[in-house]
């Protein structure tokens, strides 16, 4: 089943079995309680899985949970202003961010990997683009303004590519999306980095050219409808919505195509290498394996649940998460995480001291 609606994807709140839309505001604090057991908001990324999980979550328990799909930004400020009971964010908290949480020490649990792709309205080109971490972030910093430019076609030689300027598309909102897009140039781009002049990496940066889109559904909507337009935006949304996504050179110098196998190839390796006690905020963009724009979408949750019945009722979601939950990501284009993982995960929900093991 799918479950966006571009048109209507910002007007919709996803309470249990409803779905609920996108858009940002990171200020609001209007979420509905009634007839809701949690309440959670934040990240765009994982939105399509999450209102799958919500859905199916109450169907099989009672257990309703409004999650607002307001992006990472807003969706951090909420959790740590106690708001709801759980945020949702594409890139981890920072440790400044960590010392203002309302409610104590707050925790990063992964849910899926995912992947924020490079997508485009050039209806006349029906192969994937190729694209580096360097002709990307020159596009999104002005240096590389025409789809023919001479970069841009020696990576495609066997393209046609038009003489047209490039609309240059970017999120609006504060944005895990937007962490995880610009950690890609970040590493990939000398040019990139604020120390050179360039937007640097983080959840809101200062782009110096392009259209704003809230939330991946509002960037997805803005190159659907606008001719030579590139944007990004998490790997679900345009695949849902019919965009086509260019194969993006990873560490190793392969131009590697955004799918399931090469989200879960980015990924290898690093679980291997994390202590058990980790509060998993770790980065595998840019790496010598998989596609490149790769990462892990958390929840975040309070060590210790300021209210001890949700506290019991979101364990018990997510480790329906870790099992039953991983079994539908790839069918919504998301990569399940490695099941040893998700038993590390499910074995650290024990620690969390309000809460009672099953």
């Amino acid at each position: 089943m799918r479950f966006i609606a571009i048109a209507l994807a910002s007007s919709l709140t996803l309470v249990g079995t409803a779905c609920g839309g996108g858009g940002d505001s990171a200020t609001s604090d209007s979420i509905s309680t009634s007839g809701v057991d949690l309440n959670g908001a934040g990240a765009t990324f994982p939105y399509p899985l999450y209102s799958k999980w919500t859905t199916d979550y109450a169907t099989a328990t009672g257990v309703r949970i409004n999650y607002q799909s307001i992006g990472s930004g807003g969706g951090i400020r909420q959790f740590q202003e106690g708001i709801v009971d759980f945020g949702a964010t594409d890139g981890p908290m920072s440790d400044e961010e960590l010392t203002r949480t309302r409610h104590g020490a707050a925790l990063h649990f992964p849910t899926i990997l995912g992947a924020v792709v490079m997508t485009y309205n050039l209806p006349a080109i029906t192969t994937p683009l190729r694209l580096t971490g360097e002709v990307i972030g020159d596009i999104y910093m002005k240096k590389i303004t025409k789809w023919n430019d001479a970069r841009i076609s020696a990576l495609n030689p066997s393209v046609q590519l038009p003489t047209s300027d490039i609309i240059v598309v970017h999120r609006s909102d504060g944005s895990g999306t937007t962490y995880v897009f610009t950690d890609y140039p970040s590493s990939a781009s000398p040019s990139w980095g604020q120390a050179a002049g360039g937007p640097g990496r983080g959840k809101e940066v200062n782009w110096p050219v392009g259209l704003g889109g809230q939330g991946n559904e509002g960037v997805s909507g803005q190159v659907k409808q606008t001719p030579a337009s590139i944007g990004y935006v998490e790997l679900a949304y345009a695949k849902q919505n019919g965009l086509p996504t260019a194969h993006v050179q990873n560490k190793a110098g392969e131009f590697v195509e955004p799918t399931i196998a090469s989200i879960t190839a980015a990924a290898e390796g690093v679980i291997a290498g994390l202590p058990a006690d980790t509060d998993y905020r770790v980065s595998i963009v840019n790496g010598p394996k998989g596609y490149p724009i790769s990462s892990f979408t958390w929840l975040l949750i309070y060590r210790t649940a300021p209210d001890p019945a949700k506290g019991k009722k979101l364990v018990d979601f997510m480790r329906w998460i870790y099992s039953t939950g991983q079994q539908s990501a790839a069918a919504l284009d998301y990569a399940p995480l490695p099941a040893a993982l998700a038993q590390r995960l499910t074995d650290r929900l024990s620690t969390l001291t309000t809460t009672t093991t099953p």
